[in-house]
């Protein structure tokens, strides 16, 4: 009873040093955030260290034959090589293990966004235009028409951001075509719908975050005043 006494006491403080933000910047809300910041970076470190180096890197080379797992050098190689990262006169030895680690970073999130975001916007597009499951006209026509919307707001969206040839120094940039000029005027205002949708989002979930604490900090206080 008494350790869930502490952490809630300490739960309260914390959340109102956070709250304290409403005053203006402050030494509270600093100490809140390094607080969250250092709890972050050790569950991180923990979990890398349980979860990955432990049971996939030390275990396997403590525990089975060189033969077996020579394999696992090169990555405790390139592991040991980023530490010298921390030092100023050798970090130069961590580089090989950090372009590493930056190209295939790199590639990954280039095949994600491709697979993911453009094949992925491609084929919802595509699809929406696929009526073979409704029998209904109305449903029919609902669909197509949220199909049309949907490929007007990709084309125009792709069209705000068109940009042409590479000018020479001193030489003014030419005006995009006029039929481009009106898509991106259109792909402006669905733009204009999309961010505003999400900073909505974002407000209510704010707003319920910012309920939910008060709401904590009003229990806690009956809770003690009971």
């Amino acid at each position: 009873m008494l350790p869930d006494i502490i952490w809630t006491l300490v739960a309260f403080v914390i959340t109102l040093f956070v709250l304290s933000y409403f005053l203006g910047d402050n030494e509270l809300f600093r100490l809140a955030i390094m607080i969250f910041i250092g709890v972050s970076a050790g569950y991180a470190a923990v979990m890398i260290i349980y979860q990955i180096l432990l049971p996939r890197l030390i275990t396997p080379l403590l525990t089975s034959s060189f033969n077996e797992n020579i394999w696992l050098f090169i990555p405790a190689v390139l592991g040991i090589l980023l530490l010298f990262k921390l030092s100023t006169k050798l970090s130069v030895l961590g580089n090989p293990a950090m372009a590493l680690l930056t190209g295939v970073g790199a590639a990954v999130a280039i095949s994600g966004a491709v697979t993911g975001t453009l094949f992925g916007q491609v084929n919802g597009a595509i699809s929406t235009f696929d009526v073979s499951g409704l029998t209904t006209a109305s449903s029919i026509g609902t669909q197509l028409l949220g199909g049309v919307v949907l490929l007007a707001g990709t084309v125009t969206s792709l069209a705000y951001f068109h940009f042409g040839a590479r000018k020479k120094e001193g030489q003014e940039a030419a005006a995009p075509p006029f039929l481009v000029q009106i898509l991106a005027r259109i792909g402006q205002v669905f733009i204009a719908i999309t961010l505003g949708a999400l900073f909505a989002g974002v407000l209510a979930a704010s707003l319920a975050a910012l309920i939910e604490r008060l709401d904590y900090l009003l229990n806690v206080l009956k809770l003690f005043i009971s």
